[in-house]
């Protein structure tokens, strides 16, 4: 494998956004597919996660190839249920788009806290990143079925080997990280000005 695991997402945020400075659709997800192998990789403790985000690409996708030109911009996706008045549905794209900038936030916390804390296991560094991002958003029951799934949590040097490749995982990961937390930081205030951003999980 050339590189880290990282390489493909490095090499597609590069793309993201338009000459105008907006999030595009495709691009987007396709950065967010790209960390689908690195989930893989923690095996089973991400398991949940790792459904979680397939199915909001998948949601998102669906709902831009059925009139791509229209829904080029990611916020179009969104936009639109806002003014349908179905944004807050259980099975709208808002909330596809909504969740899928949640479990990246999570995802984010956790490759930095394997960064910054060299001294962490996978457990704890796994169960700060949740605490941080995910949990105040989860009821009772998919917060305890977190807490289940993080004591599978991989042996943290076995999974750092795994992910680096051939390449220099901490540098990738700070890239990573540096690059990928403006989106998310820009999902979140597009949400939050249609009061959109604070939707829990039932």
């Amino acid at each position: 494998m050339e590189g880290t695991v990282f390489a493909g997402a490095l090499e597609g945020m590069k793309v993201v956004k338009s000459e105008q400075g907006e999030i595009l659709s495709q691009p987007f997800l396709d950065v967010c597919k790209q960390i689908l192998p690195v989930i893989d990789k923690f095996g089973a403790a991400m398991a949940l996660v790792k459904s979680d985000i397939g199915g909001n690409i998948s949601r998102l996708e669906s709902k831009y190839s059925t009139n791509p030109s229209k829904f080029n911009h990611l916020y179009s996706l969104v936009q639109t249920e806002v003014e349908s008045n179905t944004a807050k549905s259980s099975t709208s794209c808002t909330n596809g788009l909504l969740w899928l900038t949640r479990a990246m936030d999570f995802l984010v916390a956790l490759f930095r806290n394997l960064i910054e804390h060299e001294d962490w296991s996978m457990s704890q560094a796994c169960t700060d990143s949740y605490n941080k991002t995910l949990k105040k958003w989860h009821g009772w029951l998919a917060s305890s079925s977190f807490t289940l799934a993080m004591k599978l949590a991989p042996d943290r040097k076995k999974f750092m080997e795994v992910i680096s490749g051939s390449g220099d995982i901490t540098a990738d990961i700070q890239s990573f990280c540096t690059n990928f937390s403006p989106l998310l930081e820009e999902n979140h205030k597009f949400l939050a000005r249609f009061g959109l951003d604070e939707m829990k999980a039932s």
